[in-house]
């Protein structure tokens, strides 16, 4: 397991194909097919083809970088959190912590500590967070995180045009 970085109570790390099952069952919570329904993996090769692919994205600086979040204490694979390029050289951050690890600062944890060093390491001084307007969890996180809205209204995510919120991030804030 090649660790990005660690918190008080996590391991950030590359995903490995041994995770397969974590990422298959942390996937299919009803959050996750409500706000981001194209990070569900409904069998267990899905999971292991997106794996793959995101292994192959570690040593590029355009491609996502998604990273595993392991729970220091149990060495639990709760999640993932990653950096995501949107368009015209601009970049969004992503987030995920499984139903049973939520409330407990899990992702305001790792997204706090994920964004210095991979800003650093894609050479960007800001990053974007775009959650549709109803997942209030993930706003409380991004505010957290010291993102500043820019924008609340309709707006393209994912599939349609719905309700949503824009926020940066930006280095040095």
């Amino acid at each position: 397991m090649n660790i990005l970085l660690e918190t008080d109570r996590l391991k950030i790390t590359e995903m490995t194909m041994d995770m397969a099952m974590d990422v298959h069952k942390n996937s299919l919570d009803e959050d996750i097919r409500r706000f981001v329904p194209d990070e569900v993996f409904e069998t267990l090769e899905d999971a292991k083809e997106t794996i793959e692919f995101i292994m192959s994205q570690y040593n590029s600086t355009e491609a996502p970088l998604i990273y595993a979040l392991i729970t220091k204490e149990e060495g639990t694979n709760i999640g993932h959190v990653q950096l995501v390029p949107i368009d015209d050289g601009k970049w969004e951050i992503g987030y995920h912590v499984a139903k049973q690890y939520t409330g407990k600062g899990y992702a305001t944890e790792a997204v706090s500590a994920f964004l210095p060093v991979i800003t650093d390491r894609v050479g960007i001084s800001e990053v974007y967070g775009i959650r549709l307007l109803e997942n209030k969890a993930s706003g409380r996180v991004l505010e957290k995180c010291e993102f500043e809205t820019f924008f609340t209204g309709e707006g393209p995510y994912h599939d349609g045009v719905y309700e949503i919120s824009k926020s940066v991030w930006k280095k040095g804030n």
